[in-house]
């Protein structure tokens, strides 16, 4: 069961999408591409793996801004 954090189509705009699953599966999804997967991680995230990924999306964000 996956769900979309957010989605646009907005040109300009990002999508986030969360999956989560009954079995403890969690993949985080930026545009399309895979930023993690519990399952290949071995865990869920960290502080530090949370930040990276906060780090990841804000990148993301700031190539939109200066575009």
């Amino acid at each position: 069961m996956a769900s979309e954090f957010y989605r646009s189509d907005a040109p300009g705009d990002i999508s986030l999408k969360l999956t989560p699953d009954g079995k403890g599966r969690l993949e985080v999804f930026l545009d399309g591409t895979k930023i993690f997967d519990r399952k290949e991680e071995g865990s869920f995230p960290d502080l530090g793996k949370v930040n990276e990924l906060k780090m990841t999306i804000a990148e993301k964000l700031f190539e939109l801004e200066e575009a």
